[in-house]
């Protein structure tokens, strides 16, 4: 090491930048994952980063670690901007021990966490780690907790995106759980337990990718929002995500301009609605024809496809989207989707976003597999994050909107700013055939023939309940309008909720209760 303070400044500085050495980055590269270095340019501005803690290294010296004392201790931090607003990110080095989290490599995550709450800036978490560092003990354990207590600080005051770009094991899976939004790349797995500690408890042969991979977990765990097939599609979907969110919880969310007219109004939407309620369609086609084309960003686009979530614009205002996907399960509400649905809502409302939700539902999903494992508990939380929600909520009625499944989806009861509902709306505690058969269940009994009396009374029920015009009477419904209307009022009525405040509760109390 030089003596000249200038030249050993310059040296420090080019071995940070080597990380784990060239052998260790040219196995990354082989591997098909960029070094955490290439992720934080192609994410970040260029020109625009500003590291610091670069010189940081662990203190173990159990175990041979001292003689594995890398500069910066495993992961890049730092500030920098994505177009134009500041963000604060740490990116994990696997060249460096693995990516492993010490005590020293946790400390810095924690300051940054620190930092981005005082400043008000969203943090982006590229993870690439082999878990705790085994040789530090309960020091890495400490610094695994300490990280996980920023993330609940930060829940609902900014914004916490995590790429998971590599391994996530053990303890470490519980930080970006708790982040708002996880992308995982196809070279990338979590995981509490490993493929050795399954077979060794059930004798199960499972690999990495069918215990925890991007696939598993955006599908069926649910744990993974999107799924990339690469670092560099990964780190674009970062960049893109972030346009939609306000940087802290007391913005607004950015509006950009938009060269979709306002008053479009487009009539294609007057035949997508089939006119027989049984016949499924394809709601994404309702969505994309009244939002800004081309502006609709679906969230867990894999996991519980019964429901859509996902941001848009309208006139450039970023909203967030709920609806039923009558092409899977008719549309039906479940376990999986109560989840989906209620998280997205109380993100939208934690960060200003107002929510637009699109109605067809038969309900919620029978059967004893959703009785069992608890339907009513995870179906309650929908109606408990749209009774908290107090941003701007507008709810279009597009067909069924049928028994619990019509209230907990932003029904006026729920204090919906706005509900309209299209002609072919059909407002109702359950649909025409269910509900004769209860009606006129000793009618039925006696009738002669039984078949063409209920084909009777599910016509006379159609015609009185099968509509909107009884929820209009009764004020549930604000207003009727035809398709082709949709967009056009829908941003006139963002514009009038856009100075929206939440009244005080009159019952003081630290927080609710929430059905988890």
């Amino acid at each position: 090491m030089s003596s000249d303070p200038f030249k050993r400044l310059e040296e420090l500085r080019q071995k940070s930048l080597l990380g784990g050495g060239p052998n260790y980055i040219a196995r990354q590269h082989s591997s098909g994952k960029l070094t955490a270095r290439e992720r934080m340019e192609l994410l970040l501005d260029p020109g625009s980063f500003i590291e610091f803690d670069e010189f940081v290294m662990h203190r173990c010296t159990d175990f041979g670690m001292d003689k594995k004392r890398y500069l910066g201790d495993g992961v890049i931090t730092g500030f920098g901007k994505i177009n134009g607003r500041v963000v604060a990110v740490y990116a994990q080095d696997f060249t460096v021990i693995g990516g492993s989290v010490g005590e020293m490599h946790a400390k810095k995550i924690c300051q940054l966490y620190d930092a981005a709450l005082q400043l008000g800036v969203p943090v982006i978490g590229l993870n690439d780690s082999g878990g705790a560092r085994i040789q530090e003990g309960v020091d890495s354990l400490k610094g695994y907790g300490e990280i996980f207590h920023r993330n609940v600080l930060a829940s609902g005051v900014i914004p916490q995106i995590v790429a998971i770009m590599g391994p996530c094991a053990g303890g470490a899976v519980y930080s970006p759980a708790l982040a708002d939004f996880i992308i995982m790349t196809k070279k990338s797995f979590m995981f509490i337990t490993g493929p050795k500690v399954v077979k060794a408890a059930t004798g199960e042969e499972v690999s990495f990718e069918e215990l925890g991979g991007a696939e598993v977990h955006a599908s069926m765990s649910g744990v993974a929002h999107f799924m990339s097939e690469t670092d560099e599609e990964a780190l674009l979907l970062i960049r893109h995500l972030l346009s939609y969110l306000p940087s802290n919880n007391m913005e607004d969310p950015p509006i950009v301009e938009s060269d979709d007219d306002p008053e479009r109004m487009d009539y294609e939407l007057d035949d997508l609605v089939p006119l027989d309620p049984m016949e499924p369609y394809d709601m994404y086609m309702i969505i994309e024809h009244i939002v800004d084309r081309g502006s609709f960003l679906e969230v867990h686009k894999f996991f519980a496809p019964n429901i859509i979530v996902g941001f848009a614009r309208l006139n450039g205002m970023p909203v967030g989207i709920v609806a039923n996907q009558p092409k899977v399960y008719a549309g039906a509400l479940d376990i999986n989707s109560s989840d989906k649905i209620s998280r997205f809502v109380l993100f939208c409302d934690a960060f200003n976003i107002p929510i637009i939700t699109f109605v067809d539902v038969p309900g919620f999903l029978p059967g004893t597999f959703q009785e069992h494992n608890g339907v009513i508990r995870h179906g309650a939380k929908i109606i408990y994050a749209y009774s908290q929600a107090t941003v701007p909520k507008i709810t279009v009625i597009v067909r069924k909107a049928y028994g619990g499944g019509y209230i907990a989806l932003g029904s006026k009861h729920l204090r919906a700013d706005f509900v309209v509902a299209w002609p072919t709306a059909e407002i109702a505690v359950m649909g025409p055939e269910g509900a004769v058969e209860i009606i006129y269940k000793r009618e039925l009994a006696k009738a002669e023939n039984r078949e063409e009396l209920i084909k009777k009374f599910v016509k006379q029920y159609r015609e009185r309940f099968a509509n909107p015009y009884f929820a209009t009477s009764r004020g549930y419904v604000d207003k009727v309008i035809v398709p082709h209307e949709t967009r056009p009022l829908l941003i006139k009525l963002l514009e009038l909720l856009s100075s929206k405040r939440a009244l005080q509760p009159k019952v003081p109390k630290k927080h609710g209760i929430m059905p988890v």
